[in-house]
């Protein structure tokens, strides 16, 4: 095994680190907006705004991704009201085209998991709560939404982690994050196997850091799971 190359090829994809991670988070971070704002619409009770939700998430969960960055990138310019538009300047953009398609992407699975995150929470607690005077904004900010956001996490580090790997789809077109790296030097050295290693072996450290991140924010979201000690009991001699 040649380690020279591999050192000198995990060097060379280093710097598509930074853009990997940016992808992953911006895009999580918008589409964690919009995938609450559809959780909500699903549970609002209120027929087309259900509709609405439904079939954006049937849309982008049953489409490929890589399908969805075309469409973005490629095909929105073909019309010339979005070319003469005040979106152009970001729509032309292949960093802001994979932004967004990540972010509608991730938004139509995140929705269904804050959803049943929502739905999680003990209708008791909830009663409990208004009987203490509180308004439903109050219930939904104090009790609902921590509730269901600690249901949620675990399901939604699998959607973290999953997003960062799919940032391997945006060098499809020209970003030079760690995957377009990767082409790169394979055109260059003609050495796949290796440098494919090498990119894995990066997502693999990527994706292990960002799950011991969601455990620990676990292990601090529930404090009333974790083991306690059982006490030691002194039993006292009685006095003679």
């Amino acid at each position: 095994m040649d380690f020279s190359f591999f050192l000198s090829a995990f060097l060379r994809l280093l710097p598509g680190v930074p853009l990997t991670l940016q992808l992953a988070f911006v895009s999580v971070g918008l589409g964690m907006v919009l995938a609450l704002i559809l959780a909500l619409l699903r549970l609002s009770g209120i027929r087309p705004f259900e509709w609405i939700a439904r079939a954006y998430i049937f849309l982008f969960r049953s489409t490929p991704l890589l399908v969805q960055i075309f469409l973005i990138y490629y095909g929105l310019s073909q019309f010339p009201t979005v070319r003469y538009s005040v979106l152009w300047p970001i729509l032309r953009q292949p960093y802001w085209c994979a932004i967004i398609a990540l972010a509608l992407n991730t938004a139509a699975y995140g929705s269904e998991i804050i959803r049943g995150g929502l739905r999680s929470v003990p209708e008791g607690q909830i009663e409990a709560a208004r009987a203490c005077g509180m308004s439903r904004i109050t219930v939904f900010r104090r009790i609902v939404l921590p509730l269901a956001i600690r249901q949620a996490l675990p399901a939604y580090g699998n959607e973290i982690i999953l997003m960062v790997k799919a940032t391997a789809l945006a060098s499809v077109i020209t970003m030079m994050e760690t995957t377009g790296l990767a082409a790169k030097l394979i055109s260059e050295s003609y050495r796949a196997v290796e440098v494919f290693v090498v990119a894995g072996s990066i997502y693999l450290i990527i994706n292990y850091v960002i799950t011991r991140v969601i455990h620990l924010l676990e292990y601090w979201l529930t404090p009333h799971l974790r083991s306690v000690s059982t006490p030691v009991v002194i039993e006292r001699e009685d006095a003679a």
